[in-house]
């Protein structure tokens, strides 16, 4: 709606509408598809012959729409503005108008088509002249967003949510013990059982889960940060048990020995302070200090 003279470039990536998250209405299709179909339907609403590019850039997202040329004459400006209009109210009180056809950027004739289309079937509702507000009681997000992944959750909490599953998890069947070799000495180690997260969570104080779930993921995101202690796998909580850690092949190997040797012992061992057999792996081996005299 800038003017009959605009053109534009976008590079479409997180998934959002005009006043939220995009929803999905083709299963058939992979949701990155999906959306930049939409961005271009837009575009031809708008009156825009529609092209698609592809960036090299390092990214995923790097598909770009592009509108340098329009689909009517500047006669019509006024006209395709109520069409625009409409549109824009349609998807702000979600009764959206959607478009059965395919789109085709490539094929200019058959974009016209779509304006047209469109524009028939929007231009029936709305005969009103143009409001002169684009988006009414539009909410623009907030310029620091609120961080949601249990980050930012008091460092007491977490702790105190961590050691109430370690010992539910310790507690919860007769101890399974674990052979470890360590000095010549053979000791048990006690690897608790697993659990569901639904299980876990019946566990938990109404207080503590009603906390968790205004966090993107809940209980399920604040166990698998703290990696140190658990392993989530399937639905199931397990208590980590670092004898059987092997390194990540994605990895290249001079950039795990480099990583290794700078994270090595700047943290203190969960383990070692309070699980009832202390650490399952000998000083030297474990990657987290054994009491603060460790600590890097």
């Amino acid at each position: 709606r800038s003017s009959y003279s605009c053109c534009y470039f976008v590079l479409p990536c997180c998934f959002f509408d005009f006043h939220g998250k995009y929803s999905r209405r083709q299963s058939k299709k992979t949701q990155y598809r999906e959306y930049l179909d939409f961005i271009a339907q837009v575009g031809l609403v708008c009156g825009f012959h529609v092209e698609e590019d592809c960036l090299r850039i390092p990214s995923t997202k790097r598909v770009s729409l592009i509108g340098k040329k329009r689909t009517y004459p500047p006669t019509d400006y006024a006209l395709i503005d109520k069409q625009i209009t409409q549109y824009i109210k349609n998807r702000q009180t979600c009764a959206v108008v959607t478009c059965d056809r395919s789109v085709e950027l490539n094929h200019r004739d058959h974009s016209d088509d779509v304006c047209k289309e469109m524009g028939s079937q929007l231009l029936e509702k709305e005969t009103e002249a143009a409001d002169p507000i684009w988006m009414p009681g539009f909410q623009p997000r907030e310029k620091v967003e609120q961080i949601r992944n249990c980050a930012s959750l008091p460092r007491d909490f977490v702790d105190e949510v961590v050691l109430s599953v370690a010992n539910l998890l310790l507690n919860a069947a007769p101890q399974k013990s674990c052979s470890n070799m360590d000095g010549g000495n053979m000791n048990t180690w006690n690897q608790g059982e697993s659990l569901s997260l639904k299980e876990v969570a019946e566990h938990l104080n109404k207080d503590t889960l009603k906390r968790l779930k205004s966090e993107y993921g809940g209980l399920q995101t604040l166990l698998k940060n703290n990696h140190q202690v658990f392993e989530v796998l399937n639905g199931r909580v397990h208590i980590r048990d670092w004898r059987k850690e092997k390194p990540s092949r994605k990895t290249k190997p001079e950039v795990k020995r480099r990583l290794s040797t700078e994270a090595f012992k700047t943290r203190l061992c969960w383990f070692f302070i309070h699980h009832p057999d202390g650490c399952s792996l000998p000083s030297e081996s474990c990657p987290y200090a054994h009491g603060t005299g460790e600590l890097r």
